[in-house]
């Protein structure tokens, strides 16, 4: 059997590394992020490309392409902390397309898998979402959706339909707003919310995959050139020690990531307990790995000028993201005591 991704999906790989090696360069997220604003032109390539609706149904505007080529692509962007709306505007698609009714599919998502429309995502409480992420530059685009997640339930409304005040969130890369809206406001997703919710979770979880690699790539050429007294600091028991957490942390984040993929794509009964799974290892992943990748990088790691800094930030905004890793495991706790208290004794 083979565990790997299939030739299509290793070429999308590819060409994402090699076009965000390029186009995403730290100096250019620096600009970006520094400005606060999203790189339009990378934007633009990767519509033009398809990448927003990879995994949207083709009767809809995508490409149909299914959850683990959609993974692979948050991976690459999270490697780069690529300062575009793609990752909301991905889980309001796959929130709708999932959740929704056929009349709300056919209005938003061929906006949404073309890009010519952002989307935003956040979880509210009596009608306010105290972080809707990409809500501000959703708010200030033409035509720009929200999905909004309250207990079980979701609603999607357009941006006319809601108060958006932009916030400044720890990750500069990417925009952020409190959102408010009237009881009534939007419309009802009726669908299987729980299960979209998880398809979006697989998302977001790939993305910190890709954060945490790249971190560990950082660490590990920086111990590697970094001498004293005169031998590199990874020599060091302490520091190798760390550099080898951050591997298992990161793997296990990306073993169980992509084993939810694949379950969104060919098992879909698997799927709660493995997106849970995924995201609680993911948050760890990349919670632990980005601050010990600062830390290896002793005293320069804690500059403004250290490119680090910027995985970091995406880390505790994902990490947080559609709940942390300490609800996700209480999820699978209760899953297993479920399924325990079915078996006939």
């Amino acid at each position: 059997m083979d565990f790997g991704l299939s030739e299509d999906q290793r070429e999308i790989q590819r060409t994402a590394r090699e076009l965000l090696s390029d186009r995403a360069r730290w100096e250019r997220v620096r600009e970006h992020a520094e400005n606060r604003r999203s790189d339009e032109a990378l934007w633009k390539e990767l519509c033009a490309l398809g990448w927003p609706g990879i995994a949207v149904a083709e009767e809809y505007g995508g490409q149909g392409l299914g959850a683990v080529a959609q993974s692979v692509l948050c991976e690459e962007l999270g490697r780069v902390v690529a300062p575009v709306p793609f990752l909301p505007t991905v889980l309001s698609a796959t929130l709708i397309e999932h959740a929704g009714e056929q009349q709300q599919r056919e209005r938003w998502l061929p906006g949404l898998a073309s890009g010519e429309m952002l989307g935003a995502v956040g979880v509210a409480r009596d009608g306010v979402a105290e972080l809707v992420i990409g809500g501000a530059e959703t708010g200030a685009a033409q035509g720009g959706v929200i999905v909004l997640l309250e207990g079980d339930s979701a609603r999607v409304l357009s941006a006319a339909e809601a108060d958006i005040e932009p916030v400044d969130a720890i990750d500069p890369t990417r925009s952020a707003a409190r959102v408010s809206t009237d009881p009534g406001a939007g419309e009802a997703l009726t669908g299987d919310v729980a299960g979209a919710v998880d398809r979006a979770l697989i998302a977001v979880a790939s993305e910190l995959v890709g954060v945490s690699e790249r971190a560990l790539e950082m660490t590990l050429e920086y111990v590697k050139e970094r001498r004293q007294f005169g031998v590199p600091v990874g020599s060091y028991q302490a520091v190798s020690h760390r550099c080898a957490q951050m591997l298992l942390d990161t793997e296990k984040a990306r073993s169980l990531s992509a084993f939810a993929a694949w379950t969104a794509d060919a098992d879909p009964l698997k799927l709660a307990e493995a997106a849970a799974m995924a995201k609680a290892a993911a948050s760890d992943a990349g919670r632990e790995v980005t601050a010990g990748a600062i830390q290896a990088h002793g005293g320069i790691g804690f500059t403004w000028e250290a490119d680090v800094h910027w995985l970091y930030k995406r880390a505790q905004i994902d990490a947080a993201w559609l709940g942390g890793a300490k609800h996700h495991r209480a999820r699978v706790a209760a899953m297993l005591s479920a399924v325990s208290a079915a078996i006939p004794t």
